[in-house]
């Protein structure tokens, strides 16, 4: 067998860095025992990481029980560079300028306008400009930029996206040009399946099920995001709940996201109510007041997306499951009602949460692709990143 040199040097490279960000204050000696590679090798390692800035010696450790010299500590060094991501819904753009490692430095929020490819660059590029001066000075600079999509990517191109006109569109050549960093494009729900994986779970086999216009679930097993062979694994608001029944863009009909999605929800509400505005914080305030048609509404939205749920599990048995829901997050007695309608053999022991990173989960996601790639390192964790400092 033939071995590339770089490879295997970048390989462990990439392994002590990794094992330096998943144990905050490590020695040298730890690393070795941990990456099982000589002493030799780590100390080389460790030079070139402090030297590149992505390590710095942050203080003494503790010496041995036999004695000798006290260990230097090692931490990664998040300040070392930035990512920027943006979630790019029908008619809305939030957007978070970070460090790579997800402490935010920025965010941004245009909504209320309807997104089409007319108008979504422009949109992105006001909200850069916002981030622009807001960007502290680091060794790496920019790393990437990362847009968070409602439709289906397959290498890098959007393949389909049923609520806006985004699909085939080039968000990378004008983006890389425009700001000359790497820039990545990928499904809603997988980035919000990475955000929740990388900062809220200690789980490495898990779903996350984004409730938009349309319905998502992102698929993590060991650790890693599976899309499928054509970027369409998730894609369960299209799977079948009535036969012949509402036609869907997708081209099937009765497809899940046309009876259970908030869009639905928020719609049919509207129309029963003739209320002119209905969003999650108007459909959570005429339901918690008692209101006849937001209560059945909202049972009828827990019966239904329990179905789909019900399948998803049965194919792929994930130890928890994080429900991304604006509308489940402010009624979370709905979240209670949907673990009661999982009762087969094969879903009861499977937990149901409410994502914690909410609306901004498809942006800490975004991020972690970012890491990622720039950090060569395919199964990455911020746990000891504090939440409560930057979720609104």
């Amino acid at each position: 067998m033939i071995i590339n040199k770089m490879g295997i040097r970048e390989q462990n490279e990439s392994a002590v860095l990794k094992t330096i960000i998943d144990n905050e204050n490590i020695s040298r000696a730890e690393v070795s025992n941990l990456t099982n590679l000589n002493k030799a090798s780590v100390s080389q390692i460790t030079k070139k990481l402090i030297e590149t800035d992505f390590v710095r010696e942050v203080g003494i450790g503790d010496s041995t029980s036999i004695g000798g010299r006290k260990p230097i500590q090692l931490q990664f060094n998040h300040y070392s560079s930035l990512a920027v991501t943006f979630d790019i819904g029908y008619n809305y753009v939030r957007g978070m300028l970070s460090y790579i490692n997800g402490e935010m430095i920025a965010s941004a929020n245009h909504s209320d306008k309807m997104i089409t490819k007319e108008n979504v660059l422009a949109t992105i590029d006001s909200m850069m400009k916002e981030f622009w001066p807001q960007m502290p000075k680091t060794t790496h600079g920019l790393v990437g930029i990362c847009l968070a999509i409602h439709g289906i990517i397959h290498n890098q191109s959007i393949a389909f996206t049923p609520y806006y006109d985004l699909e085939d569109f080039d968000f990378i050549t004008p983006l890389n040009q425009k700001y000359n960093t790497a820039v990545y494009i990928e499904n809603e729900a997988n980035l919000t399946a990475l955000g929740e994986y990388c900062f809220s779970s200690d789980s490495t086999n898990l779903l996350s099920v984004s409730v938009h216009s349309g319905i998502g679930v992102g698929i993590i097993v060991n650790g890693q995001l599976q899309t499928g062979t054509h970027g369409m694994a998730g894609e369960v608001g299209h799977s079948t709940l009535f036969p012949h029944g509402n036609l869907c863009p997708c081209g099937n009909r009765g497809c899940l996201e046309q009876y259970a999605s908030n869009k639905v929800l928020f719609d049919t509400y509207r129309k029963y109510t003739e209320t002119d505005i209905v969003n999650s914080d108007t459909f959570a305030k005429a339901y918690h007041a008692g209101d006849k048609s937001a209560i059945e509404l909202a049972q009828q939205n827990v019966e239904f997306l329990s179905i789909g749920l019900n399948n998803v599990i049965t194919f792929s048995d994930p130890e928890e499951v994080f429900i991304n829901s604006s509308v489940y997050r402010k009624i979370p007695t709905l979240l209670h009602a949907l673990q009661q309608k999982l009762t087969s053999q094969f879903t009861k022991k499977t937990k149901i949460k409410n994502s914690q990173l909410g609306d901004q989960a498809p942006l800490f996601g975004g991020n972690v692709l970012v890491a990622k790639h720039f950090l060569n390192i395919s199964d990455l964790r911020f746990a000891s990143l504090d939440l409560s400092q930057h979720l609104r």
